[in-house]
């Protein structure tokens, strides 16, 4: 489980990732190295808190919620050894049926502990954000300590990846109301499992998910890791959000261009 080896799902396990368009791959990484890395990783995402200082009071809902940092790696070295992990890139490649994967970004989605009500993630989809020219592209969702059901573990809506409606709303409450109905419509199941350290989850970016609040006493630490084809080309942005995208994940690329600035190395295989 060393983070520099390949890790190739079983058949099984790529039928259910395209069927359901969401995976957890148990025991992937191992815990004792995790436990290693958190520390280093988790002290770069408290440095680059862009709410430190913020009275709570002024704080948005969502920021009452979070800590988000983005391109941890580049602050960490902690971090980029596990962005960069070829164990990671590998599984992506095979679940994304593709034979290169470059990264798009990284970033620390550190929900806080909630009293009362709020501190839930609504219904919402990724690629929203993203100015991507197709669906291959999948995001790693990697704890860094255990995720146990009252921390508010991920939930999924299997094969929502197939489902369009509300793709083109952001994360807010409003997509918490129409996604909820639009899968209510559709049949669509409700996955939500608690994790161990090791275990990582990974989604396509067209998959609907949300999480309930963090009712434990502890941050939930989770890293998530966006990895796409490696043939990616850039698509036009189609709102204001994938213009941000492009220009601060694809510094200097334009539409139609193959998606590998600088910022965007190949991880899979190798170099």
């Amino acid at each position: 489980m060393d983070l520099s080896f390949p890790h190739e799902p079983t058949a099984d396990l790529l039928e259910q990732f395209q069927r359901d368009g969401h995976i957890t791959l148990r025991r992937l990484l191992d815990p004792l190295e995790l436990e290693v890395l958190e520390p280093g990783l988790s002290a770069a995402v408290h440095r680059g808190d862009p709410t430190a200082g913020v009275p709570w009071e002024a704080r948005s809902t969502y920021d009452r919620a979070f800590i988000q940092v983005g391109d941890v790696h580049r602050r960490s070295e902690d971090a980029r050894r596990l962005v960069f992990s070829r164990r990671l890139a590998s599984a992506a490649a095979a679940l994304l049926r593709v034979p290169t994967i470059r990264l798009y970004h990284d970033q620390a989605l550190y929900k806080l502990p909630t009293e009362g009500e709020g501190g839930h993630t609504p219904w919402h989809v990724d690629q929203y954000y993203w100015p991507m020219a197709t669906d291959r592209c999948v995001t790693a969702w990697i704890p860094l300590v255990d995720v146990p059901d009252d921390m508010g573990p991920l939930t999924f809506a299997s094969g929502s990846h197939r489902l369009e409606e509300g793709r083109d709303i952001e994360i807010s409450d409003e997509s918490e109301a129409r996604c909820d109905r639009a899968l209510a419509e559709g049949g669509y199941m409700r996955s939500r499992e608690p994790f161990d350290l090791g275990d990582v989850s990974f989604h396509l970016g067209w998959t609907y998910h949300s999480a309930p609040p963090n009712r434990s006493t502890k941050e939930r630490k989770v890293m998530t890791v966006i990895y796409m084809d490696g043939e990616m080309r850039v698509a036009a942005p189609s709102n204001s959000h994938q213009h941000d995208d492009l220009r601060k994940w694809l510094p200097g690329l334009a539409p139609g261009d193959l998606a590998a600035s600088e910022a965007n190395p190949q991880l899979w295989p190798a170099g």
